[in-house]
C-alpha cells in the first residue's frame, strides 16, 4: 500500500454523516444497512467499498456489487470509478449470472450456449395457441408475468400447479390450463434451444451446485458482495447469492422493506427482515436523515406509512407490517405539498399541464419535472395536455432506450456514414445523418405517442454527439464521428441510455430509484391508489408503499391530485385514495382555461368520519357517517327492534328485506333516532317514497322504543 492510498483513505470518510460512516468503517463480516429514501446509502456503500480498496481490506477484483436495474449499476460504476476502485464489479443479478454462465457453460455442459430471448411473448402466444386458449397481447403479457413469477419463486410446472389454485391467475384461468401454457412454453424452449432471463439465474445456480469445481473457482474470485435494494431479492436470486457465498458472510445488504412494491415479481422483503436471524453477529445500521427531499415532504412520507390501517373488511393476522424507519429531513424547509381535486381525468391533466407551464416560466429545468401515475393507460391524457401546451416530455418505462427501432437505425446510418464522412464537423454530421430518419431540431407539432418517441430518442442522440464533443473538446481532444459511433456502442453494451429533455412521465414502479426537483402525483383515488385487484390486506400495504415511493421522488414541489370521473360530464363516482385520510382536507382544482364542465354541479368536498376525520370511501360509510373502524354510535337494541319491524313488514308484503330499508339506513336511524317525519326524511336512504310508505309505521317503534 503506497503512502498516496494511505492518504486517500480518511477521505473517502470525512463527508459522511455518523451513520454513514460507521457502515463504511465495517468492513468485515455480515453488515446490514436499513436505508430510508434519500437517506445516501449508495453513498455508503460506495464509499465502504472504495475504503475497503484503499486500505488494503478489498482487492477490488474480488467484489461483486449487485443491484438491480443496469442504470443503478452503472451509476454506482461511476462512483467507484471517481473514488478510485475502477476494479469493483458492479453488476445486476443477471448480468452476473449471465457472464458466469457464458465461460462455464463450455466445461460443464459442453457445446454452446442456448440463445437468450429478450421477449417471452411470441412463445407464450404460440403455447397459448397450441392449446386453444385464446389470448390477446394483454392476456399474452400476464401470462408472461405469471410464467417469470413462478420461476423467480422456483417452481417446475409441476411443482406450479399445486400453488397455481390459490393465486389470481391471467383472464380467469384455471390452475390446471395455466400449469399446461407454462409446461408448453418451456417444451418451445427446449426444441428451439433458447433460455429467458430466468433460466439464466436457475442454470447458474444449478451449476454452482452440481459442480464444486466451478463453485470454487467462483468463489475465489468473489469474496466480498453487497447487495444493493435487498429487499427486492426473489427466492431465486437469494438461492443464487447463497451459492457464491458458499457459506462466508462476507456480506453487506442495503434495503428498506417500506420501498418494497415488487412483490408480484416474487420479490420477498423477508430476507431483509430476517437478516439477523440468520447472522446473528451482523452488524445492523441504520440510515434515517433524509438529504434529499424538504421536511414537508418528509413529513407527508412519514404520516403516510404511520397511518396505516387494518382492512376490516378483509382482516389477514398473517401479515406483517414491519415498523418504518421514521426519516428526518436534513434539508432546509420548501413549499407544503398541495392536493387538488379535479371533476374529471381531462381537466386533471390540464389543471398538472397549466401548472408545469407556469413553473417553467419561473424558470424549473423541464428535465426536473416528473409527472407520476399508478399504470401506463394513464399517461395519455398527460401526453395530450403537455403538448397542447407545447411542453415537451419523455416517457419512462417503455421499451429500453437501445431496443427502441428508431435508435437501432440511427446508429447503423451514422455507422455507414463513416466511410463517407468528410472533414464536416462532427455534430452538424451527426445532425445531417439523422435528418434522414426523422430528426429535426423542433418537435413536431401536436403528436403523441410513437411519433413523439421517435423524434425525442433521435434528438438525445444528437444531444449526446454535442455533450461528447464538449466534454472532449475541453480537454484538447479532437472527436471523430467514430468516437461518436464507439460511444453509442458502448452505451448499449451497459443499457446507458442518455439523458432525455422533457417532462418525465412514469408510473410509480418505473419511477423508483429517480429523483426531481418537482413531482406530480396524479390520479390518487380508489381504484387506482389502491388499485382494485389489491383484495388482501397485504395487497393494501404494498400499495401503501408505492404511493410512499412516489411521494419521497419529490426533492421540493410535491403535487397530489386525483379526479372524480372519469370523463367530462361522467357520473362523479370517485373518491379520494384512503391513503389520504386524515393528511390533506380537500380543494377543488382551478378550472381557469378550462372548458365549462357540462354537467350539473358536484359538491366536490367529499365526506369524512364523524369520529376520526378520514375520507369515507364505501356507501354504507357515507351513509352512517362515520368509517369502518371507528365505533357504532347506535342503540343495538334499538337496531334489532328496527330489523325485526322490518322482516315483518317484508313478509307480509313478500319482498326482501333490503327493499323496505338497508342495514346501513337502519343503523344511521338507530344512531340519530328522528322524531319527526322531516328529520326521517334527511337521512340517506329514506326516500319521499318511504316516508309515505313507512314513515308514520318507523316513527311508532321509534316511540315505543324510547317509551
Amino acid at each position: 500500500m503506497s503512502e498516496q492510498e494511505n492518504f486517500q483513505a480518511p477521505d473517502l470518510l470525512s463527508g459522511l454523516d455518523v451513520e454513514q460512516r460507521l457502515a463504511a468503517e465495517t468492513l468485515r463480516g455480515p453488515l446490514c444497512i436499513l436505508a430510508g429514501a434519500g437517506t445516501g446509502k449508495t453513498r455508503a456503500i460506495t464509499h465502504r467499498i472504495a475504503h475497503g480498496v484503499h486500505t488494503g481490506v478489498y482487492n477490488p477484483t474480488s467484489v461483486l456489487a449487485l443491484t438491480f436495474t443496469t442504470r443503478a449499476a452503472s451509476e454506482m460504476r461511476t462512483r467507484l470509478r471517481l473514488l478510485g476502485a475502477p476494479g469493483v464489479q458492479t453488476r445486476t443479478f443477471h448480468a452476473a449470472a449471465l457472464r458466469q454462465l457464458q465461460y462455464f457453460w463450455p466445461q460443464s455442459i459442453g457445446g454452446t450456449l442456448p440463445n437468450l430471448v429478450e421477449h417471452k411473448a411470441p412463445l407464450i402466444a404460440e403455447s397459448a395457441r397450441r392449446l386453444r386458449i385464446s389470448s390477446d397481447r394483454a392476456m399474452v403479457r400476464d401470462l408472461a408475468s405469471e410464467i417469470e413469477w413462478a420461476k423467480v419463486s422456483m417452481h417446475s410446472p409441476e411443482s406450479y400447479a399445486k400453488v397455481a389454485s390459490s393465486r389470481d391467475l391471467p383472464n380467469g384461468l384455471e390452475a390446471v390450463s395455466m400449469a399446461r401454457i407454462f409446461q408448453t412454453y418451456e417444451e418451445l424452449k427446449d426444441d428451439r434451444s433458447v433460455i429467458d432471463f430466468e433460466d439464466v439465474l436457475l442454470l447458474t445456480s444449478a451449476i454452482l451446485e452440481d459442480n464444486e469445481k466451478v463453485a470454487a473457482n467462483v468463489r475465489s474470485q468473489y469474496r466480498h458482495f453487497v447487495v444493493d435494494e435487498y429487499q427486492d431479492v426473489s427466492p431465486l436470486q437469494q438461492r443464487l447469492l447463497d451459492l457464491w457465498l458458499g457459506g462466508r458472510d462476507e456480506l453487506c445488504v442495503v434495503g428498506d422493506a417500506s420501498q418494497t412494491i415488487y412483490s408480484f415479481t416474487g420479490a420477498k422483503p423477508d430476507y431483509l427482515l430476517n437478516f439477523g436471524a440468520k447472522y446473528p453477529e451482523a452488524t445492523v445500521v441504520k440510515l434515517v436523515r433524509d438529504y434529499r427531499s424538504t421536511p414537508e415532504v418528509v413529513n407527508l412520507a412519514n404520516k403516510v406509512l404511520s397511518t396505516r390501517r387494518i382492512e376490516t373488511s378483509m382482516p389477514d393476522p398473517t401479515v406483517t407490517w414491519p415498523e418504518p424507519l421514521e426519516l428526518i429531513a436534513q434539508r432546509d424547509h420548501g413549499p407544503s405539498p398541495e392536493f387538488f381535486e379535479a371533476a374529471d381525468d381531462e381537466q386533471e391533466a390540464a389543471e398538472v399541464a397549466q401548472r408545469i407551464k407556469a413553473l417553467l416560466k419561473n424558470g424549473q429545468d423541464v428535465s426536473e419535472i416528473a409527472v407520476l401515475y399508478r399504470t401506463n393507460g394513464q399517461s395519455q391524457a398527460f401526453e395530450q395536455a403537455l403538448t397542447a401546451r407545447g411542453i415537451s416530455y419523455v416517457m419512462r418505462g417503455a421499451e429500453r432506450f437501445f431496443s427502441r427501432r428508431e435508435v437501432k437505425e440511427g446508429m447503423l446510418a451514422l455507422r455507414a456514414a463513416l466511410n463517407v464522412a468528410g472533414d464536416q464537423p462532427v455534430s452538424q454530421l451527426v445532425r445531417d445523418v439523422l435528418a434522414s430518419h426523422g430528426y429535426a431540431p423542433e418537435a413536431p407539432t401536436g403528436s403523441t405517442g410513437a411519433v413523439r418517441q421517435r423524434w425525442e430518442s433521435l434528438s438525445a442522440l444528437v444531444r449526446l454527439a454535442d455533450d461528447l464533443v464538449a466534454s472532449r473538446g475541453a480537454q484538447g481532444d479532437q472527436v471523430t464521428l467514430r468516437d461518436v459511433v464507439k460511444e453509442l456502442e458502448d452505451r448499449a453494451a451497459t443499457q446507458h441510455a442518455p439523458t432525455l429533455d422533457g417532462v418525465t412521465l412514469a408510473s410509480f414502479h418505473a419511477a423508483k430509484g429517480l429523483e426531481w426537483d418537482v413531482v406530480f402525483l396524479a390520479g390518487l383515488s380508489d381504484g387506482l391508489v389502491p388499485i382494485t385487484y389489491a383484495k388482501d390486506q397485504a395487497g393494501y400495504d404494498e400499495e401503501r408503499r408505492l404511493l410512499y415511493v412516489g411521494i419521497t421522488r419529490a426533492r421540493i414541489h410535491l403535487y397530489l391530485s386525483w379526479s372524480l370521473a372519469r370523463t367530462p360530464g361522467g357520473r362523479a363516482h370517485r373518491y379520494p385514495s384512503r391513503f389520504l385520510d386524515g393528511i390533506k382536507s380537500v380543494r377543488q382544482a382551478s378550472s381557469r382555461q378550462q372548458a365549462p364542465v357540462r354537467r350539473k354541479p358536484q359538491k366536490l368536498t367529499p365526506l369524512v368520519c364523524a369520529g376520526c376525520g378520514s375520507f369515507l370511501t364505501t356507501a354504507k360509510e357515507r351513509k352512517l357517517k362515520r368509517c369502518s373502524s371507528c365505533p357504532a354510535a347506535y342503540d343495538e337494541a334499538l337496531f334489532e327492534s328496527l330489523r325485526s319491524w322490518r322482516a315483518a313488514v317484508a313478509q307480509s308484503n313478500s319482498v326482501p328485506a333490503f327493499v323496505i330499508f338497508t342495514d346501513a339506513t337502519l343503523m344511521a336511524i338507530a344512531e340519530h333516532r328522528p322524531s319527526t317525519l322531516p328529520q326521517l326524511a334527511k337521512i340517506s336512504g329514506v326516500g319521499r317514497s318511504k316516508i309515505e310508505r313507512y314513515g308514520e309505521a318507523m316513527l311508532a317503534v321509534l316511540a315505543e322504543y324510547a317509551g
